[in-house]
């Protein structure tokens, strides 16, 4: 593709020209459609000038370039996706692609601090709710590749959303400025406006009690690596089922398996909701709500333990009191586990998994954040240079 521009530079003198560096890329009407499919988005160039012609003026030099571009990577087989927004939108193919890429990332966290795969690539990020696992695993993640990161932090606050700005503007402004965007929202559906307005790619970290697509990806991802299947498996989710948009993306991939049943254990003013066990009963997938944690601990290969969110009820403290610390996993649930199951939790943790858990080798949840930044440094890939 050749892009011709007109700029001005500085006084010419006799002896030597100098020119600004031309960096360009959101805007141009780029023909990379065998790559990504948004309009208008092209990943960084590397600029070649092809012609140059020069005319003075005063003493100023105006000139007209030929510029000519191309892609700084090496092309690959293009992602199946451009955004990801929530979990329904994988299919067991595009999870075997993810975890197949991951497990190349974690060869180059372990080996190869000088990887340079998104050099030249920024990424922000865009989150409006507190965050510490899903924000420096995305920026650790960005960095590892050789990419850079802009980053804020509590943007509900301290961005123009406290002016007032529409999510909409800031990402048509933020865009501007990077090449991949990750936002987290307090407010469901969120994530999918956004991708709505951009041209560049969107990642959903998080909006509101919706859903939170990379998190069930890194969960599904640890169960594979844990116990070394998908199918044929049972997973008790435990607490916050209602708020918890963790367990909800997390379900939502589950149905992709065959044979695959799910307990739902929590106090009543936090139980699943409907929309997630029509899901599953649409596709064939056996569910069940208790309420004998001791008795599904037993049966399951993994425990999912979550957190009673606090921020998600309000001003209704008493409900908070009433589901808060009534089924916590400690050495009584650990003692009635199968040897090979695991316990999850995708943190941070209150006092609903006790501490003397963590030194049981069932505890995987340290593992399975650190298996986050994986997941998160294959996604980038994925959706910046293809695989």
């Amino acid at each position: 593709m050749a892009v011709s521009t007109l700029f001005s530079t500085g006084l010419l003198n006799e002896h030597s020209i100098s020119f600004m560096p031309m960096k360009f890329c959101t805007g141009l009407m780029c023909n990379y459609s065998n790559l990504f499919s948004k309009q208008a988005f092209c990943p960084k160039p590397v600029s070649v000038f092809a012609g140059l012609r020069l005319s003075m003026r005063n003493g100023i030099r105006c000139s007209t370039l030929e510029i000519e571009s191309s892609p700084s990577f090496s092309i690959g087989k293009k992602f199946q996706l451009d955004d990801v927004i929530e979990a329904q939108q994988f299919d067991r193919e595009i999870l075997s692609t993810i975890f197949e890429v991951a497990r190349e990332m974690e060869k180059i966290d372990k080996n190869s601090p000088g990887c340079q795969i998104l050099k030249g690539y920024l990424m922000a990020t865009l989150f409006y709710e507190p965050s510490t696992r899903t924000r420096l695993s995305f920026e650790s993640a960005m960095k590892r590749l050789g990419g850079e990161v802009l980053t804020t932090e509590n943007a509900r606050e301290f961005s123009s959303a406290a002016k007032g700005e529409t999510l909409e503007d800031t990402v048509r402004t933020v865009e501007g400025y990077s090449d991949i965007i990750v936002m987290r929202h307090f407010e469901s559906g969120a994530a999918r406006r956004a991708a709505a307005t951009a041209n560049i790619p969107i990642i959903n970290a998080g909006d509101g009690p919706g859903q939170h697509p990379t998190q069930a990806l890194l969960d599904i991802y640890t169960i594979d690596r844990e116990i070394g299947k998908l199918d044929s498996i049972k997973v008790a989710f435990v607490g916050d089922l209602a708020n918890g948009r963790t367990v909800r993306s997390l379900a939502y991939l589950l149905a992709k398996y065959k044979d695959v049943k799910i307990y739902f254990v929590s106090p009543d003013v936090v139980k699943i909701k409907d929309d997630i066990k029509d899901y599953l009963t649409a596709r064939g997938v056996k569910w069940e709500e208790c309420a004998d944690l001791i008795e599904v601990a037993s049966k399951c290969d993994v425990v999912y333990q979550t957190r009673i969110q606090r921020e998600r009820f309000g001003e209704r403290i008493d409900l908070y009191e009433e589901a808060r610390g009534k089924y916590i996993v400690d050495s009584y649930v650990l003692n009635v586990m199968q040897k090979h199951a695991v316990v999850m939790h995708p943190l941070p943790r209150l006092d609903e998994i006790t501490v003397d858990v963590d030194t049981d080798p069932r505890a995987a949840y340290f593992r399975q954040a650190k298996n986050g930044l994986h997941i998160r440094m294959a996604l980038l890939k994925l959706l910046l240079v293809g695989w």
